[in-house]
């Protein structure tokens, strides 16, 4: 058993980066494919039954150890204590092993996601986002509690547990979601604004509803008391909170934790303040780790680049494993069982359920009918929906397992995951594959942006942008020289004069319709520096910077250029400069079979550079060391000798 373990916590992973990669190979969604994954080795192995038989086994050799020393104990008829019996099933094996381990990984998930909300985007969203999660739960968890009771015909509170757990969307799919639909800014915020809050807000509701509809089963609980829990998990969350973020802005701030430890270091912090908040109040642990990454986030005494660097690709790790592992736990046989009740159910809350909290939740806000229509089909299931459900599914159990007073509600408890697994499986299929297609037809796509934002303003730079402006794309110049940007605007170019590398540039601007870095300031280190910075935001395939100065046989930058280089090898800075200053200029050919770009060399011999290529839609940005192969019907854009031209010959 043991190597059998050893093979599936090796697949665990392997499936999870495999179906991440194979997402952005071929633009899926990537939560989709690690479901499908999951499942795919449930089919094969269930952790839940190699945990079991992994348990059996060692309680085997135990007791046999016991007979071989003569101590075993001597067979009687009468029936062992309950509290000697062996688990009834694998599955609360598995779910003690399990459940812990995916709370603190979703707790390091909350942590990360808190790292990514700035403040200022509330500017515009705030009240939006702020009504999503507090009217729309409100709305989300009265309608899916009528759905469950209706349609599923549960037993009320078991339909109200579960329309409060199904409040919840989530980070662990609503982020991979916007990565790969890349929605407008606004839109975007709003979306991850919520998905991220509405968590702890969800978790918290669902204990509320536990401790009102089942606890009050053995003892009596009362309205002072649920809000009395209410008030404590909020004042312990931003208590703890606030003071997890202090505790590391001092010490990083001191210079007591070195650099190499900080990531490790916030990560170890954060789960500190999530086990000790969980310890006083339950579920209170996902409001302190959010809050902790937001103070963090939009404070200004200390830098914490690296620590985000490090906690997005555990982020990426973590949801990777953590939906292979779930995935294979699921039962796609008691899935199946629910049969059209279910499917209804599922279409309640697609069609109805998250439409009407939408509606209830923007009105009176300035967001615009077509955000609203893309919010109210966006509304995936994640992890913590699985986890939630889950716990409370076993602790009801174990709360009414005594006695058949309650076996209407214990045989409804047990659809809890199933049915929350239909869930999550049908809202990532529905709106993985209808969310892009959904955003395009709205206008809020923008999940293969052409554009270029320049990094430097000059005068052949400006001919260049005004080139790929009129041939359809999106362009930016960014310059610290003031007279440069100015002369870019006066010829209608989009440009600000400020430093590539602030981060007040970053923050504040959208980027809409712009993928691409083309890094072309005088300076060397600074393009270096800016195609570092940008490729976390556009990717490092899709950040170029000019030609780097060569002295003897080597970079004077040694080999910390990690760009793409642009052009030719041997076209820097000054030499386009030289160029432009001999008369050549840019120039506009589109290749036809009547003139192809044989015949476009053979005109201009060794007198042109080719720097882009328009093919329809797309701007293919030309690579040292790449040949190109143009085809007709598609556009040039080259220097060349002399003076610029129109587009054609």
């Amino acid at each position: 058993m043991e190597e059998k373990l050893f093979y599936y916590l090796t697949a665990v992973p392997v499936l999870g980066i495999s179906a991440q990669w194979l997402a952005w190979r071929f633009r899926l969604p990537s939560i989709l494919l690690l479901l499908v994954f999951g499942v795919g080795l449930g089919s094969i192995c269930r952790i839940d039954d190699i945990l079991s038989d992994l348990t059996d086994n060692r309680a085997e050799h135990h007791v046999g150890a016991i007979s071989d020393h003569g101590h075993s104990p001597e067979k009687t008829d009468e029936p062992t204590s309950e509290n000697e019996s062996t688990p009834r099933a694998s599955e609360p094996i598995a779910e003690m092993i399990l459940f812990p381990l995916v709370s603190l990984s979703v707790a390091i998930i909350m942590f990360e996601g808190g790292l990514t909300l700035r403040l200022r985007e509330l500017e515009t969203a705030g009240r939006t986002v702020l009504q999503l999660v507090t009217l729309g739960a409100v709305a989300t968890f009265g309608l899916g509690f009528l759905s469950a009771w209706l349609i599923l015909d549960l037993h009320p509170r078991i339909a109200a547990l579960l329309g409060g757990v199904l409040v919840v969307t989530g980070p662990t799919v609503v982020v991979p979601l916007l990565r790969h639909i890349r929605p407008s800014r606004n839109i975007g915020s709003i979306i991850k604004w919520e998905g991220i809050v509405i968590d702890p807000v969800g978790a918290i509701l669902a204990v509320l509803l536990f401790e009102q509809l089942f606890a009050g089963i053995q003892h009596e609980q009362t309205i002072g008391g649920a809000l009395l829990a209410l008030l404590r998990t909020v004042l312990i969350g931003v208590g703890l909170g606030w003071l997890s973020a202090q505790l590391l802005i001092q010490l990083v701030r001191r210079h007591l934790v070195p650099d190499f430890l900080q990531g490790v270091f916030f990560l170890a912090t954060a789960l500190l303040a999530f086990a000790c908040s969980n310890y006083l109040q339950e579920e209170s642990g996902l409001v302190t780790v959010t809050l902790t990454g937001v103070i963090l986030a939009n404070q200004k005494i200390i830098s914490i680049d690296h620590v985000f660097h490090f906690k997005e690709n555990l982020r990426v790790f973590l949801i990777s494993c953590l939906f292979i592992v779930l995935g294979s736990r699921i039962e796609v046989s008691a899935m199946l069982e629910l049969g059209l009740p279910g499917l209804a159910f599922l279409a309640a809350l697609i069609l109805v359920v998250r439409p009407v909290s939408v509606f209830v939740a923007t009105l009176g806000t300035t967001t615009s009918w077509n955000e609203r229509i893309f919010l109210a089909f966006l509304a995936p299931r994640g992890i913590v929906a699985a986890a939630v459900s889950s716990v409370f599914a076993l602790k009801i159990v174990t709360l009414l397992s005594t006695g058949e007073a309650h076996a209407e509600l214990l045989a409804d408890a047990e659809k809890i995951v199933p049915i929350t697994f239909l869930v999550i499986f049908g809202t990532v299929l529905v709106y993985g594959l209808g969310a892009a297609p959904l955003a395009r037809k709205l206008g809020l796509d923008d999940s293969n942006p052409q554009g270029i934002l320049f990094a430097g303003a000059d005068r052949w730079i400006c001919e260049v942008a005004l080139a790929l402006k009129e041939a359809g794309f999106s362009v930016m110049l960014v310059d610290t020289n003031y007279r440069k940007v100015a002369a870019a605007r006066m010829k209608g170019l989009d440009a600000e004069c400020i430093s590539i590398l602030a981060e007040q540039f970053i923050e504040e601007n959208d980027f809409a319709g712009i993928g691409r870095l083309v890094a072309a300031t005088r300076s060397d280190q600074v393009n270096a520096l800016a195609t570092n910075e940008f490729a976390e935001l556009f990717g490092r395939s899709n950040v170029y910077q000019l030609p780097v100065l060569k002295t003897g046989q080597r970079s004077a930058l040694g080999d910390n250029v990690k760009a793409r280089t642009l052009f030719e090898q041997e076209l820097n800075y000054d030499q386009i400069h030289d160029l432009f200053d001999r008369g050549w200029r840019i120039k506009l050919t589109r290749l036809s079979n009547e003139f192809t770009y044989e015949q476009f060399v053979e005109q201009h011999g060794e007198e042109h550079h080719l720097f882009f290529v328009v093919d329809g839609s797309k701007l293919q940005i030309m690579e040292s060391g790449k040949k190109p192969s143009p085809r007709p019907g598609q556009l040039l854009v080259s220097l060349v000798r002399g003076k610029q031209t129109e587009v054609g010959k």
